[in-house]
């Protein structure tokens, strides 16, 4: 498999330049991070739902995974300021490259009746955010040991200035968008 940081500078960076017609390589949009997050909301009632949350973002992301604490209190679903609610992971650099390519060649094909992912669900400013509703379909997860199925939301963080940029930079990455 072809590595995705070097398929980057060397296909990407001039097809981009050539299409957005940038005078500097530093112009050219790139991924700064990626973040992973997983919330889970069983975790008030019992805490081995946010220990297997976290092993499993562990397997997934390859990085162990900060669990996050709730901000503020909520007496309707018995919630307390502090309490953790869920994890997340920022990725970077090499790990970051490394999930991309098993995120777009090994997982998303592996998702029941896949079209491609939504070109809409970009911020305004060249970030993508893609939820998963089910993190079965990642090979690390070994299907006998999941005691819930949890959602992950994934955050693309590029450097582009529209989203346009950032879509075409991620089209090119190899993101299976269908429209």
């Amino acid at each position: 498999m072809v590595d995705m940081r070097d398929y980057y500078k060397t296909e990407v960076v001039p097809k981009l330049t050539e299409a957005f017609n940038y005078e500097n390589v530093m112009e050219v949009p790139r991924i700064e991070k990626v973040v992973l997050n997983m919330g889970v909301g069983d975790a008030i009632s019992n805490n081995k739902v946010l220990d297997s949350a976290v092993d499993e973002m562990t397997l997934v992301s390859g990085q162990k995974p900060v669990v996050t604490k709730a901000r503020k209190s909520i007496a309707a679903f018995k919630l307390r300021q502090g309490m953790p609610i869920g994890c997340m992971v920022t990725l970077r650099r090499k790990k970051m490259y490394d999930f991309l390519t098993r995120l777009v060649n090994v997982a998303l094909p592996r998702v029941k009746d896949f079209k491609g992912i939504s070109g809409k669900s970009f911020d305004g400013y060249g970030n993508y955010t893609l939820g998963i509703k089910e993190q079965m379909i990642f090979p690390e997860i070994v299907y006998d040991k999941v005691d819930k199925i949890k959602g992950l939301n994934i955050s693309i963080v590029t450097t582009a200035g529209t989203d346009s940029e950032a879509k075409e930079l991620l089209k090119l990455l190899g993101m299976p968008f269908r429209n």
